[in-house]
């Protein structure tokens, strides 16, 4: 992903409104972030911690969306959970339900979609081993580095593609 400027992700929102978006907090990190290792910006925001937010490419425009955790994800899970995304399996916690209101009429009505990702949105970096958790495990894959990238990206079209459809 192409390092992005805090004005290009507060004007990437699709489900929430402007003032929403200018008030949300950036990662702490957002001046260190690893870009080249990175398919999509995702992060809980430091100050709400059941809020999070995810930004990509998608259809050739810089798409963001604001997430909201289920209650009680940010306590975790005692069961062991994967993420939907880069179906990376992790316990205590690291993966959480995050739901995204629709976007159009479907979001005016309060229609919204759920899926179970990393808490904090760092499917990128566990699926290129430039992050580990104690509780995380890989499944035993045949598939290259190149295809769990891949895997990750169609997935998150996916997650996209419901939300703004």
């Amino acid at each position: 992903m192409n390092p992005l400027t805090e004005h290009d992700i507060r004007t990437s929102f699709v489900n929430c409104s402007k003032g929403e978006a200018k008030r949300l907090h950036l990662p702490r990190d957002f001046a260190d972030l690893p870009w080249d290792d990175l398919d999509f910006l995702g992060w809980r925001d430091p100050a709400a911690p059941d809020r999070a937010y995810l930004v990509a490419e998608h259809g050739g425009r810089l798409v963001g969306l604001a997430l909201r955790a289920t209650a009680g994800a940010s306590r975790g899970f005692t069961s062991r959970s994967m993420c939907s995304l880069c179906l990376t399996t992790r316990t205590g916690g690291g993966v959480a339900l995050l739901t995204a209101r629709r976007t159009g009429e479907e979001g005016r009505q309060g229609n919204s979609v759920g899926r179970y990702m990393c808490s904090d949105l760092a499917c990128s970096l566990f699926v290129r081993g430039r992050k580990e958790s104690a509780s995380a495990r890989e499944m035993d894959e045949t598939l290259t580095l190149d295809e769990k990238i891949a895997r990750t990206r169609a997935n998150l079209r996916d997650l996209l593609d419901t939300v703004i459809r």
